[in-house]
């Protein structure tokens, strides 16, 4: 996911980064809307694990993202890392396997969103303005998160992905950074 306040430079820099899967293919898009495999700690060495964060990690900051699934490299695995600003003003990093919505609050929330996977295109959403996620750490232990505003956000966008969902599927208008120039 790309921030709104950055959407603009985030979007460029995506469209510059060859990891980072776009629907400008139709199979890339056809691969993007498919549902993930479950993550098997059995199959990844605790290095590999810590690698593949750091990887996604990298490739997030690298376009200016505030969050990235797998898929959106290219990996068929359900896993998201996500990065936001916390309370205290710093930034708080998350690296979830298998997520899950167990709640979400009735009250919808409207924001403009982009994507790192769909450069140059904006669109606002409805999504909950609460979540409840359940998934695993890096180590393969229960993690249930409690989220609410921008973060809340977050999960239910990079959750999408992983299920196969964009959020062009949600927007009700989608315009491009192109059309906000004219």
């Amino acid at each position: 996911m790309s921030p709104n306040a950055n959407a603009a430079n985030a979007n460029a820099t995506a469209a510059a980064a060859p990891e980072i899967v776009t629907i400008a293919n139709k199979k890339d898009e056809k691969f993007l809307r498919k549902k993930t495999a479950p993550f098997d700690f059995k199959k990844f060495t605790p290095k590999e694990v810590r690698e593949l964060i750091a990887r996604m990690k990298r490739i997030m900051h690298e376009a200016n993202g505030i969050g990235l699934s797998a898929n959106q490299i290219g990996l068929d695995l359900k896993v998201f890392v996500a990065e936001v600003p916390d309370a205290q003003g710093g930034l708080k990093f998350y690296a979830v396997f298998n997520p899950e919505i167990e709640k979400a609050s009735a009250e919808k929330v409207a924001f403009e969103e982009g994507c790192l996977s769909i450069p140059g295109s904006f669109g606002e959403v409805q999504r909950a303005d609460r979540v409840a996620i359940k998934g695993y750490d890096k180590n393969g232990k229960v993690l249930k998160i409690k989220a609410w505003g921008l973060l809340a956000r977050v999960f239910q966008h990079e959750i999408d992905h992983l299920n196969g969902h964009l959020f062009i599927d949600r927007a009700k208008i989608v315009h491009r950074e192109e059309d906000e120039k004219k």
